[in-house]
């Protein structure tokens, strides 16, 4: 089992920053890629961006890319998001989720951290 605690939400003006954090623990040595997924309210889940574990490779929703930045530290077992130019439309529960070498899809979901993008 894995368990993945998010951290960092809270409420920020349009264009302003924001930053999030994933702490990951348990069985985290099979794991193949982590990423955030987020559900605005009234919405479907919807995939933000994703880094796999070994090589770093990352990947983006063309809503937010140029705009946020995933980034890891392995050593730490923890994955980030920083959030730039954040739009009223970012404003979500954002979830952290990962992914074991063995599966096809994100077995392992945070209870998730709140952005809320407002003036």
């Amino acid at each position: 089992q894995v368990q993945l605690v998010e951290s960092g939400g809270g409420l920020v003006q349009p264009g302003g920053s924001l930053g999030l954090s994933c702490a990951a623990s348990g069985r985290t040595f099979n794991l193949d890629a982590m990423g955030w997924f987020r559900q605005a309210p009234g919405k479907g889940r919807e995939f933000v961006a994703a880094r796999t574990w070994r090589r770093g490779n990352t990947y983006y929703s063309d809503s937010v890319k140029g705009r946020f930045t995933i980034s890891g530290d392995n050593a730490k077992n923890t994955l980030y998001l920083q959030m730039n130019g954040l739009k009223p439309e970012d404003t979500a529960l954002y979830y952290c989720a990962a992914r074991s070498d063995s599966e096809s899809s994100y077995n392992y979901w945070g209870q998730g951290t709140q952005v809320t993008v407002s003036s």
